[in-house]
């Protein structure tokens, strides 16, 4: 077996919070581990090989052990009961790949986990069977969230904005056999409920979302992957306006995501510039790059900036008001894990909001990309 060598690139984002601006110590500066390898897809085809290595790469940068076993031991404890996050809204060709799940699963599992106790899940999982998944015979279970009964009527949030519930909810009133019971305006709620796999059935999360632009949150990344599909009543969220998208950072930030989620590692081997989250082959590149973090805003922060070089390439309009808006969640977020009353103070805000600005443009400026030899490609 070829020895892993420890060549990962090391992206530094430094996400400040407002507590800089007090004498309290600032927080260090997030990392981003990315790993490239043409090798690793072709023609929207896998290689499994490849695509393991990658992430055992990963994992290994992450958590700077020298063996994958004893690194995916030290993000989840044997009592642990350990679920994968994937993103399976975009059908046969920009779901979460089949083989990087395979090879998460595989590290737990040498780090003792059982691979039937394993959870992998998505709101929806209409298209993983034309994207590789296996129900029955992978050894994971494979679980959606129920309409309805799938969702915890004790967790649940309440943000500014009011949605309008839909059948599937969990407090929908009507029955889409009959007329509607509520008119539009009473069948409206400005709460939403956790999905009960997030709740209850997993205690430690591995989150893996595509690398995709979303047309209405800027990136459909890392906080938007554990936001927006666990949750019911989320079209409020999705629909551009200022409180919907920012409302993503107090969503993440409940302990129900934030103190469950122990990595994120991003799919980029298909990356999608445009027209996201739904599929848009005519948008996407074969990136053949997968990006790792502890930090969702430093992952998404480095995956933004890079999509938005894709589309002014693409000749597309460069949508600063996307970039704008991530910018403004990323400081949310932050101020909320580090507990500062931001809503007092907009001149506080304003200097947070031009270093933020700075340290995204800074975040992808060194980036460059490292390749498996052949060897550990498995072509000796």
């Amino acid at each position: 077996m070829t020895k892993l060598r420890n060549v990962a690139l090391v992206l530094f984002c430094a996400i400040t919070s407002g507590l800089a601006q007090s004498p309290q110590t600032s927080p260090p500066p997030s990392t981003v581990y990315a790993v490239h390898d043409p090798g690793s897809i072709k023609d929207y085809k896998t290689n499994p090989h490849v695509v393991r290595e990658m992430v055992n790469r990963l994992v290994l940068a992450v958590t700077g052990q020298s063996d994958v076993a004893k690194a995916w031991a030290s993000l989840v404890s044997p009592d642990d009961r350990v679920g994968i996050k994937i993103c399976a809204a975009g059908g046969d060709l920009f779901t979460t790949h089949h083989d990087i799940v395979n090879a998460i699963v595989d590290g737990l599992v040498a780090a003792g986990h059982p691979r039937s106790s394993i959870i992998v899940w998505d709101r929806s999982l209409g298209g993983i069977k034309g994207a590789g998944y296996r129900p029955g015979v992978d050894g994971y279970q494979l679980q959606a969230t129920a309409p309805h009964d799938g969702y915890d009527p004790k967790a649940v949030l309440s943000a500014p904005l009011i949605g309008k519930l839909v059948w599937g909810d969990f407090e929908y009133a009507g029955d889409i056999t009959k007329a509607s019971v509520l008119s539009d305006t009473e069948n409206t709620s400005n709460v939403s409920h956790f999905s009960k796999i997030l709740s209850t059935d997993v205690t430690k999360i591995i989150n893996v979302p595509v690398m995709s632009i979303s047309e209405t949150n800027g990136i459909a990344g890392c906080i938007y992957n554990m936001t927006i599909p666990n949750v019911d009543n989320w079209r409020r969220f999705a629909q551009g306006s200022r409180f919907g998208a920012e409302s993503l950072a107090e969503v993440y930030a409940n302990p129900l995501i934030a103190k469950k989620v122990v990595l994120n590692l991003m799919d980029g081997l298909i990356a999608q510039y445009a027209g996201g989250p739904q599929p848009q082959p005519y948008y996407a590149v074969h990136h053949a790059t997968l990006y790792a973090s502890k930090d969702p805003v430093a992952l998404d922060a480095v995956a933004l900036k890079r999509l938005e070089e894709w589309r002014v390439r693409a000749n597309l309009r460069a949508q600063s008001d996307r970039v704008k808006k991530y910018r403004t969640m990323m400081l949310e977020y932050q101020c909320l894990l580090s507990k500062f009353n931001y809503a007092g103070s907009q001149k506080v805000i304003g200097l947070l909001l031009k270093r933020c600005a700075r340290q995204l443009s800074q975040c992808a400026s060194g980036a460059k990309d490292f390749r498996l030899s052949p060897s550990e490609r498995g072509e000796d």
